[in-house]
């Protein structure tokens, strides 16, 4: 694989502008007015797929969006690469936030990327990740040297929980065999050192629902006299921290494994500038659980957060009532053994005992998914170790990630194979907010350094069977 780092600059024109074609259909799975653009990025990602050299390719049906799954099979006694991806992208919003449309690509020098960067919608997470790998797998086809079997499957709901994949993964087990996954949905510590997530925090996802009157009311002849659900709503979720910021929902940390002081000093090794970091968000502090510092309160432990809260009245002009209702959507992080069903019916039961009689409330799961970790001392670690250290002349640091992939727990526990996760991503590109983009360096690195992981993994595995 001596050639392909020239291959990916004879490409690069073109590559980028595969990608910008692609990002330029708005595939927002959480919107049904995008339903067929989502349609249409499954096509695209189907031909781009043909072209790349699989053998065979498919649009796979589900109860929800589709799944593009391809295979090229060389020899069934070599390992299988099964690389996992998604072409599903956030909604946009808030579009006035953007320096340039979401959904029209335009490629911009930042401080960070002085190579450029490609705004858009969906840059980073994740069809610019998931391209790198249609890409890399062209290289070794057009270069005869895949050095095993490889099968993708892209899903086009992971943006909305991948509530269609399970379904799938159960059953497909023996299409989808493979001996390691690999996934490129996360980030790394800088350009200058990559690392590798070795741990990913579950999820559980919850909306709030806090009604008081059966209508709107006055609030010059009701103020006072009746319970203002914004009011009570806020002052519920207030309580749900302690004056250390610890979470105050009764057994919600029973699971929670602490780390031991050596494991939080190895953490400590990756570089990190708190400095660095308050700049980049323009705050003047940093804010969080008591007695961790702000890398471990990011990735090893749990935490709970309002992602969004409504209700009265908020157009223009003032309109003095109380509303009838307030709503909050929350999103609670995980770490390994919190179960995330067990964690949601433990917040709904202390959420409503702990409403006052003069409103009622009513929670409602959504999506979620358990916390992944993943030893450093697999194959697949070690390959992607290998293929980082030659690409970028460094090795690579394991790092947890604070972030949620929940499928990456069911394939271990359906298809029974551990997954390796090769992000290129930084943190400040932005995904789900508004001027998301991922570097052009990146996304060209990506292609350069996955060949080397197919390489290094093919040998260790022969060694190891």
């Amino acid at each position: 694989m001596e050639n392909i780092k020239s291959y990916v600059e004879e490409n690069k024109e073109r590559f980028i502008n595969e990608l910008v074609d692609l990002l330029k259909i708005p595939s927002i799975s959480a919107d049904t007015a995008y339903n067929q653009d989502v349609l249409n990025t499954a096509d695209a990602v189907k031909e781009s797929l043909e072209k790349a050299g699989c053998d065979k390719v498919e649009i796979c049906e589900t109860p929800g969006y589709p799944i593009v799954y391809a295979e090229k099979m060389i020899d069934e006694n070599l390992p299988t690469v099964l690389v996992y991806g998604h072409y599903d992208v956030q909604p946009a919003d808030p579009i006035e936030l953007w320096d340039s449309p979401p959904f029209e690509p335009v490629i911009k020098k930042t401080e960070l990327h002085p190579e450029g960067a490609i705004f858009a919608r969906g840059a980073c997470d994740d069809k610019g990740q998931m391209y790198m790998h249609v890409k890399a797998f062209e290289y070794m086809i057009q270069n005869d040297n895949l050095p095993c079997n490889v099968k993708f499957m892209i899903e086009g709901e992971e943006e909305i929980g991948s509530p269609s994949l399970g379904w799938f993964i159960e059953r497909n087990q023996e299409k989808l065999k493979n001996d390691v996954i690999l996934i490129s949905d996360t980030g790394m510590i800088s350009n200058e050192q990559p690392s590798i997530t070795t741990g990913l925090r579950g999820l559980s996802y919850v909306e709030v629902e806090v009604t008081g009157p059966n209508r709107d009311l006055h609030s010059g002849l009701y103020g006072g006299a009746v319970a203002n659900p914004i009011n009570i709503l806020n002052k519920m979720i207030a309580s749900l921290h302690d004056e250390n910021n610890h979470i105050t929902i009764p057994g919600f940390y029973d699971k929670v494994i602490e780390l031991s002081d050596e494991e939080r000093a190895e953490m400590a090794k990756a570089p990190f500038s708190l400095e660095n970091y308050k700049n980049a968000l323009d705050i003047k502090d940093v804010y969080g659980e008591t007695s961790y510092t702000t890398n471990e309160r990011n990735s090893i432990r749990p935490t709970l957060d309002v992602n969004g809260m409504w209700g009265g009245y908020i157009g223009e002009g003032a309109k003095t009532v109380i509303p009838s209702k307030a709503f909050a959507k929350i999103s609670m992080r995980l770490v390994p053994d919190q179960d995330p069903e067990e964690i949601t019916q433990l917040f709904m039961d202390h959420f409503i005992k702990i409403a006052p009689e003069a409103v009622t409330v009513k929670v409602t799961p959504h999506h979620g998914g358990k916390a992944y970790v993943t030893p450093i001392d697999n194959i697949g670690y070690m390959a992607a170790n290998k293929a980082y250290t030659q690409s970028f002349g460094v090795s690579a640091i394991p790092q947890r990630s604070g972030g949620s992939i929940p499928i990456v727990a069911l394939f271990e526990e359906v298809l029974k194979s551990k997954s390796i996760l090769m992000g290129f991503g930084l943190d400040s590109d932005a995904i789900h907010s508004p001027n998301e983009h991922y570097g052009v360096f990146n996304y060209l690195k990506g292609i350069e350094t996955i060949p080397l992981f197919y390489k290094y993994y093919t040998e260790l595995f022969k060694v190891e069977n």
